[in-house]
């Protein structure tokens, strides 16, 4: 696996882990400043969704995590693949289903990683 790959990987999972830790622990205070287009009074009815949310985002985190862990080159490129693919997909649902701007950086870490591993990995001789 590429250096750039796994630079990727872990800025996908750091930022996963930042959001884990908003939408868990600082969702009426930070979550109410990242989406301030919200109405305030949103924020505290909506706390134990978030919280739900946030345990997904620490899950991708942590499954990006192990991906870096593992040892064997070939399994290291499908799981981080398998957790890249659940990043992007997630930030085009977050896309369509919240603005544009808020999945553009899941999707495009998640992606970047894909293509990181896709490009960084040796080709077989022919």
């Amino acid at each position: 696996m590429s250096k750039i790959a796994r630079i990727i990987i872990g800025a996908t999972a750091a930022v996963h882990l930042y959001i884990a830790w908003f939408e868990v622990f600082a969702w009426t205070t930070v979550g109410r400043d990242t989406f301030d287009t919200f109405d305030p009074e949103l924020f505290s009815e909506t706390e134990a969704l978030a919280a739900n949310q946030g345990v997904y985002n620490a899950f991708l985190a942590i499954g990006l995590i192990w991906s870096l862990l593992i040892r064997d080159d070939d399994w290291h490129t499908r799981i981080a693949a398998c957790f890249l693919a659940f990043v992007a997909i997630a930030g085009v649902t977050a896309a369509i289903t919240v603005t544009f701007a808020t999945g553009l950086p899941q999707m495009a870490l998640g992606a970047a990683g894909l293509c990181a591993l896709a490009f960084g990995r040796p080709r077989d001789a022919d």
